[in-house]
């Protein structure tokens, strides 16, 4: 005998969205709805405080079929989880090959290695013009023997391996080859990426070694030898890091990653490969910032868009899915209070999980701050582990589908970029509004827009323009001695100078057979200069902390000079019970610059909050206290001080219509919630004599 189903909610009415408007319109007590529970997004994208299934009328499918909203694997990540990726970046080798041993020893799957700034430029490290480019930003590695190293012990056959040359991208290709040739990887055996990304490189460095037009051919060579010889390996890559770095919003990375993808595909098609043989020769890489959902919504709607974008093009269903690698964003991590990086970026880490990446890579909490430690490293690599092993994310395959929340979120930002895509489109391209500096003005004004609400306190960055710690331990990361590593490269390259007869750069065939001979980076790349080239003013780089950061250095070279921080006196009125709110929020304010604020019990009279003030050595102070002590004390509390010598005088809160009464007996400026707190601080600090 078969029990009735049990419904819990069945005895009540389900309520109209008007019912549940008017208990809403009760609770807010008048104050404006769109105000109150209404949130825009940079995107233009307003979020609401309820989702229904009206909101959410379109279907997406399922995961594994198109258009991949839900993701390109009809079973999720599967058991494994995503592909937890570590992205390496140290100069010196011996430290590189022991940091990537442990990384896999204790969990990690897939790598990344990043070539320094001298093989970005086309150099050795032992040439005379990359005294300055040698180990900055990347592993110092110049050759097959280099990367051997590097990467000794690392069985190449189940490591995926990813590099990020710059414009060098098929020489740093030929060398990994050269070295899984010279391991005995069979062909289907290897699987990384060679990342070839023209646009990206003329993005983030401003040049290329050749015309656009030479570069993006080469791309499609490259291509075309990967494919018919590297079955698992892509060699084109679309990096939007660069984009975001410099302020996009999550529709302008979405438009950008578009953008590109068609030049690369145009590019490879016009080479002679076919629609699905191109698609499946790129791989995309996102940064994801610590707003969840809507970086959810944003690996979703890269599939939507692309699997769309390449149906247009005529590609088969399963050419259409979109492989997508997610880093942490280097935007979101500050240097100051760096632990808080740990928090940003496990969020984004599970977001990116949720929004169904293929493989994750979690910055080091201390990534902004110079080379990381193994500590650093092994938190960023057991967050991912983590998150699938103990909260089972990838057990579960597209855990977000269904929320009517996130499935609007990501039809609206797939809509939102498809438009800017279709802009970028109609002005002739990526390459074109790169080259005319519109697309720079465009990420120049969401930035200037996002620091403005930083700068307000709207967008809270916690241990930054929110809950400073003044007294924090800093987190010091000693810098390469570069000179030592640069002559060890030396060392290293001179076999790499012999003579080899009839050197060419005609094929890849030929770039790899050079590699195996030991033919150094910088001599493939010289090959491959065809003494042209293409140049644009690069895009800026952009953290959200920096600005504060900025006032704190300034803050710590006063102290460092003279002994102590710039300060501000808190005038603290009545009773701790009764300052004690404003007096934190000024307290937070202040030191949220670097100015420390001095502290007390509160005073019930004027004069002894005088002589407290006067014993501080402080030179401006900030009356905090409760709207009804204001009412009683504030006037003659201001008169006080001012006729104390203090210079600047504050008051916490706002002070309604009580504003020019204050004022006239001698406030000079107000702090209270929406005020630019960062021009504030920047006009304290100058008062103070702090150089900015």
């Amino acid at each position: 005998m078969s029990e009735p189903a049990l419904s819990l909610a069945s005895d009540f009415p389900t309520p109209t969205r008007e019912q549940w408007l008017a208990a809403v319109d009760k609770a807010l007590k008048g104050a404006p709805f769109d105000k109150k529970l209404v949130t825009p997004l940079y995107e233009g994208i307003a979020v609401q405080p309820l989702y229904t299934r009206a909101d959410s009328p379109v279907e997406n499918g399922l995961p594994g079929l198109a258009p991949y909203t839900r993701g390109a694997v009809a079973a999720g990540a599967g058991p494994d989880g995503w592909a937890i990726r570590t992205e390496h970046d140290t100069p010196d080798l011996q430290a590189l090959n022991d940091a990537v041993l442990t990384d896999l020893m204790r969990g990690a799957t897939a790598l990344t290695i990043r070539f320094d700034a001298a093989v970005h430029n086309g150099l050795d490290g032992d040439d005379v013009r990359a005294e300055d480019l040698a180990g900055r930003g990347g592993a110092m590695i110049y050759s097959v023997d280099d990367l051997d190293h590097a990467l000794r012990g690392v069985l190449l056959d189940l490591a995926p391996v990813s590099l990020e040359a710059g414009a060098q991208a098929e020489a740093a290709a030929a060398v990994l080859a050269a070295l899984w040739r010279n391991r005995g990887v069979a062909p289907d055996q290897a699987s990384g990426a060679f990342n070839a990304d023209p646009l990206g490189v003329l993005a983030s460095e401003g040049k290329l070694p050749q015309t656009l037009d030479t570069a993006l051919s080469r791309l499609a060579g490259l291509a075309a030898w990967t494919a018919a010889n590297w079955p698992n390996v892509t060699a084109v890559g679309v990096d939007t890091s660069v984009h975001y770095d410099a302020g996009a919003t999550e529709a302008q990375d979405l438009a950008a990653a578009l953008a590109t993808g068609l030049t690369y595909l145009r590019a490879m098609i016009d080479g002679g490969l076919g629609i699905d043989d191109a698609c499946r020769q790129m791989a995309f890489t996102f940064s994801v910032g610590c707003d969840q959902f809507l970086s959810i919504a944003k690996l979703r709607a890269a599939r939507l868009l692309w699997a769309r974008l390449t149906e247009a093009c005529g590609a088969t269903p399963p050419a259409r899915a979109m492989h997508i690698h997610a880093r942490t964003a280097r935007r979101i991590l500050s240097r100051r209070d760096p632990w808080v990086n740990m928090l940003r970026t496990t969020v984004a880490a599970f977001a990116a999980g949720i929004g169904g990446a293929n493989s994750v890579a979690v910055a080091p909490f201390d990534a902004a701050l110079g080379p990381s430690d193994d500590f650093a490293r092994r938190i960023a690599r057991n967050s991912q582990i983590l998150l699938q092993e103990e909260s089972s994310l990838s057990k579960v395959a597209d855990p977000a589908g269904g929320s009517w929340y996130v499935e609007t979120l990501t039809r609206q930002l797939a809509d939102a970029a498809w438009a800017l895509f279709q802009d970028i489109e109609g002005r002739g391209g990526m390459a074109t509004v790169l080259l005319d500096g519109s697309w720079a003005e465009q990420l120049a004004a969401s930035w200037a827009a996002r620091e403005r609400n930083i700068a307000k306190r709207k967008d809270s960055l916690t241990g930054i323009n929110e809950f400073p710690n003044i007294l924090e331990q800093a987190v010091e990361r000693p810098a390469p001695d570069f000179a030592t590593l640069r002559m060890q490269a030396s060392v290293r390259l001179a076999p790499a100078r012999i003579e080899v007869q009839a050197l060419r750069a005609d094929t890849m065939d030929d770039l790899v057979d050079a590699a195996e001979l030991g033919v150094s980076l910088g001599r493939m790349a010289a090959l491959l200069a065809d003494g042209t080239g293409c140049s644009v003013s690069s895009l800026p780089r952009h953290r959200h902390a920096e600005s504060f950061e900025a006032l704190r250095d300034a803050a710590d070279a006063h102290k460092a000079a003279t002994g102590a921080w710039p300060s501000v006196f808190l005038a603290n009125l009545g009773r701790v019970a009764q300052h004690t709110a404003r007096a934190t929020y000024a307290k937070n304010f202040f030191e949220a610059g670097g100015i420390q604020a001095l502290g007390n019990s509160g005073f019930k009279d004027a004069g002894s909050c005088v002589q407290a003030f006067k014993d501080s050595g402080a030179r401006i102070a900030v009356l905090c206290g409760g709207d009804a002590q204001y009412e009683e004390h504030a006037e003659a509390f201001a008169r006080a001080l001012k006729a104390a010598g203090v210079k600047t005088l504050f008051l916490a809160g706002n002070p309604g219509d009580k504003r020019e009464i204050y004022a006239a007996a001698g406030v000079d400026s107000f702090i209270s919630v929406g005020c630019d707190v960062l021009a504030i601080l920047r006009s304290t600090l100058a008062d103070l004599g702090v150089a900015l």
